[in-house]
């Protein structure tokens, strides 16, 4: 049975020490990226951050890479920047045997933040 985390602080703490330090960057990266007012919670099991009480990215640890989910729809100069990451249409996997474009997290957060300002919500 998998282990069922109530903090995302919990999620982190169950990786090996050097994933940890992964982890807590994009935790950083995707919160400087959101605005002030941006949740945390653990949703589906993983690190949500939430905007306005809705889910706003999602992150997660795997044993050889982490991922950051959705991924929203861009320009072609957006999509250049993702598509070396992309796993499938919603999903970006960053190997941790390479180093993680934390550039990159934070262009999918500020396009997700300005996707929800255009919906309304």
């Amino acid at each position: 049975m998998a282990a069922r985390f109530t903090t995302i602080d919990d999620y982190i703490d169950s990786f090996p020490a050097e994933v940890q330090d992964v982890l807590q960057q994009v935790r950083r990266t995707i919160l400087a990226a959101a605005p002030a007012q941006a949740g945390q919670s653990i949703s589906y099991g993983i690190p949500t951050i939430t905007l306005d009480g809705r889910y706003l990215v999602y992150f997660a640890g795997w044993k050889h890479h982490v991922s950051v989910y959705p991924v929203p729809d861009g320009d072609a100069a957006f999509e250049e920047v993702v598509a070396p990451y992309r796993a499938a249409k919603g999903t970006l996997r960053f190997p941790l045997r390479e180093p993680v474009p934390y550039d990159v997290i934070a262009r999918v957060t500020a396009a997700l933040v300005t996707q929800r300002s255009a919906s309304g919500g």
